[in-house]
């Protein structure tokens, strides 16, 4: 097969140009990492699972590419840790489980958690989600 007919079916570059996002090699990088499988990273986790792969990349190109995916709905940035922010790839709807001293997060189905109702909402607003985080950590 041909580089460039393999470079245009490649599932990353795909997702990038159907959600308008120009699919620089950087930004492939970055969505291949991401995207293989559900998964919670910081930026500073990004960076160096990418140098690890042998890709250069800077610091300021993926801050900038991870805001841009979670602009555009590929990603989730999570502020749960004063710390850090975590970059979900799973934008399905769930709750998350945290782990205050090692900073790890797990998903929770949203089938895992039952509220008996949620609050009336100001006139003219409506809800955009939920989102629940149980902060947990091992029992001494």
């Amino acid at each position: 097969m041909n580089p460039k007919a393999a470079k245009a079916s490649d599932p990353a570059r795909e997702t990038l140009l159907g959600h308008g996002i120009t699919p620089t090699a950087q930004r492939v990088r970055v969505a291949q990492l991401l995207f293989a499988c559900d998964r919670h990273l910081t930026a500073d986790q990004v960076i160096a699972a990418l140098r690890a792969s042998g890709s250069r990349v800077s610091k300021a190109t993926v801050y900038n590419t991870l805001n841009l995916f979670a602009r555009k709905g590929l990603l989730r940035a999570l502020n749960f840790d004063p710390e850090r922010c975590s970059f979900d790839s799973n934008t399905r709807p769930h709750y998350h489980l945290h782990d205050v001293e090692t900073g790890e997060l797990m998903d929770v189905p949203p089938d895992d958690v039952v509220f008996s109702r949620t609050p009336a909402l100001p006139p003219g607003m409506e809800n955009l989600g939920v989102d629940v985080v149980f902060r947990v950590r091992r029992q001494a």
